[in-house]
């Protein structure tokens, strides 16, 4: 009788390897802007803030005048000539598609959706699981949310550190900011989402688990 043919961890991935339509990028990129849209709506109703660079537009849009999406899709001008050239131009133009269509949904879920009250304790957890699970969404349809995400990958995909401890550490430089400008019962708060954001995509968007293209 034959041995048991063994199978290497290198066809197991390549058997699993997920083949993504167009309609399927559609939907799940769909998903992702929405959940981060609505996470940024419980942020931002909380009174709260976070990190990498959504984080960085939200403590902008609360010390100016300009609104998050305005400032969200500024700051990431710069780093979509950075993805061109080391990840690609499909993930570019999605990171653009999805960037430029979260702008628009931020501003326009408060006009839908307005939170009549909300436990800081409970958005922060909010925030990080909903806007956690649309990152997942996005990054496993080859899109991101622009920005540090941009970085966060590109490290992952070259050096095997995970994306989401990245985004930890660049998460850490913005709150030690924060401390500096807010209220710290506020910036603890934020902190707790952030964590909880992080930590999602830190054990979840594993290239071994789930390979995209």
């Amino acid at each position: 009788m034959p041995a048991p043919c063994l199978r290497t961890r290198g066809m197991e991935q390549s058997e699993t390897k997920a083949v993504h339509s167009v309609l399927d990028d559609i939907q799940g990129m769909s998903l992702g802007i929405f959940m981060a849209g609505l996470g940024l709506h419980i942020l931002t109703t909380a009174g709260l803030i976070t990190g990498q660079t959504a984080g960085v537009a939200v403590i902008l849009s609360y010390l100016t005048d300009y609104s998050f999406g305005t400032i969200f899709f500024v700051i990431n001008l710069p780093f979509y000539v950075l993805a061109w050239r080391r990840l690609g131009p499909v993930f570019t133009v999605k990171s653009l598609i999805s960037v430029t269509l979260l702008s628009i949904v931020a501003e326009l879920i408060p006009q839908g959706m307005i939170i009549a009250y909300l436990n800081p304790f409970m958005g922060a957890i909010a925030f990080g699981a909903v806007t956690g699970v649309g990152l997942l969404a996005l990054f496993r349809h080859n899109g991101s949310l622009g920005g540090l995400g941009v970085v966060a990958l590109l490290i992952q995909d070259t050096t095997g550190f995970r994306a989401g401890w990245v985004q930890l550490i660049f998460d850490a430089v913005v709150f030690a900011i924060a401390f500096m400008l807010f209220d710290t019962v506020i910036v603890l708060y934020s902190l707790l989402g952030a964590v909880v954001l992080n930590l999602i995509i830190a054990f979840n968007h594993r290239r071994d688990r789930y390979v995209a293209t």
